[in-house]
């Protein structure tokens, strides 16, 4: 895929010219940050970009799911990993016991 630019702009240029700006996501392919007070809050991009994002995001539901079962098989500790994070909630400075 070529892009042709991508270009930051902020929420009240968005409002203004959103049909000027969809109408260059749709035809040039550009791509925009849009800005909030000047940081960085969202993107739009040309919609098939997402639908390939999307469907590789089903891999990595599957990657987890296997890295999951690993580290289940070689867990060690005698608490449960629900019981040691809710712990690291309660008391951030404390480390799981072994």
């Amino acid at each position: 895929m070529n892009y042709v630019e991508m270009a930051d702009i902020s929420v009240s240029e968005l409002k203004i010219h959103a049909f000027e700006i969809l109408h260059r996501v749709k035809e040039k392919r550009m791509r925009y940050i849009i800005t909030h007070r000047g940081r960085p809050v969202a993107a739009i991009i040309p919609v098939d970009e997402v639908q390939m994002d999307h469907e590789s995001g089903a891999s990595a539901w599957e990657e987890l799911e296997v890295l999951g079962q690993q580290i289940g098989q070689n867990w060690q500790s005698k608490q449960t990993s629900t019981e040691i994070l809710s712990g690291m909630r309660l008391s951030p400075n404390a480390l799981p016991a072994r």
